[in-house]
């Protein structure tokens, strides 16, 4: 393991085993990580002003999440009585799995936001607990155990003669469940090659076949503008893209011009489509 490379992660950063509890370099890894994988948020991208949706007066949060939470906010029970603030990191319950998020807005500008998305009243996870020192541990365990998990994956998909390109992996804070997130030309006969990943991380294996707008959220880049991809500094769903929407704004009618790094139109078409 100890010969694994952590991508995005500063490696003079990793603190030895000796100094696993230090809390300050644990956080700057963590802080890193999350900068590189979590997707942030827009109060005025990608929303409506809904000004006959009343405001959420639940205590709510947004947060930043590698993980596979259904929302960027959560909800802070009334019995919770430890103090938050921006960049702590928590651990979220969704259902019956947990997470490791970090703490990205609170306070009324949450209700605003949401009140622009018409968001109210949903069911959203909870925090549990501020993290731990043990807990930032084993979230590092859990990053070096997903790069350990690549390795087995290519090598499996070459010794079984699958056609899959793997994107990303990600463990479960509480280690129930390890998903590998891969793209495909077609359907792909796995279950073989997840018994053995099983047989391997002792735990419960998923494989999800995502698209290359999916893709393109997970790795992330620059466009040609020059700046970040929409998809992982805001957009927070996909819209149906057409050429249609082009010819509305008397665009190039060049294909390729108007194609983003994942080979699909780009999103920002539609944004003065909506106007």
């Amino acid at each position: 393991m100890n010969n694994i490379e952590i991508k995005n992660i500063d490696q003079n950063l990793i603190p030895s085993e000796k100094n696993i509890t230090s809390n300050s370099l644990e956080k700057l890894i963590l802080n890193n990580y999350y900068r590189n994988h979590s997707k942030l948020g827009c109060c005025n991208c990608e929303s409506k002003k809904f000004y006959d949706v009343p405001f959420d007066n639940r205590n709510i949060i947004e947060i930043t999440c590698n993980g596979l939470l259904p929302t960027n906010y959560i909800e802070i029970p009334q019995n919770f009585d430890e103090p938050i603030y921006p960049d702590d990191f928590i651990i979220v319950q969704n259902e019956d799995s947990y997470e490791i998020a970090q703490v990205k807005l609170l306070g009324d500008l949450v209700k605003i936001k949401r009140q622009n998305q018409a968001l109210f009243n949903e069911i959203l996870p909870i925090i549990v607990r501020k993290a731990t020192n043990e807990d930032l541990s084993k979230i590092r365990t859990n990053i070096l155990d997903e790069e350990k998990a690549v390795v087995v994956f290519k090598q499996l998909i070459s010794k079984l003669n699958l056609e899959m390109k793997l994107i990303s992996t990600h463990f479960q804070f509480d280690r129930k469940k390890l998903f590998f997130f891969y793209t495909a030309d077609g359907r792909i006969d796995f279950r073989e090659l997840a018994k053995e990943l099983a047989a391997e991380f002792k735990t419960r294996i998923e494989l999800r076949q995502i698209g290359v707008r999916d893709e393109a959220k997970k790795i992330g880049g620059l466009g040609s503008c020059g700046r970040e991809f929409c998809c992982i500094s805001f957009l927070n769903s996909f819209k149906k893209i057409s050429t249609q929407i082009a010819a509305d704004q008397n665009l190039a009618s060049n294909i390729n011009k108007l194609s983003g790094p994942c080979n699909k139109l780009k999103c920002c078409l539609s944004f003065e489509s909506d106007q």
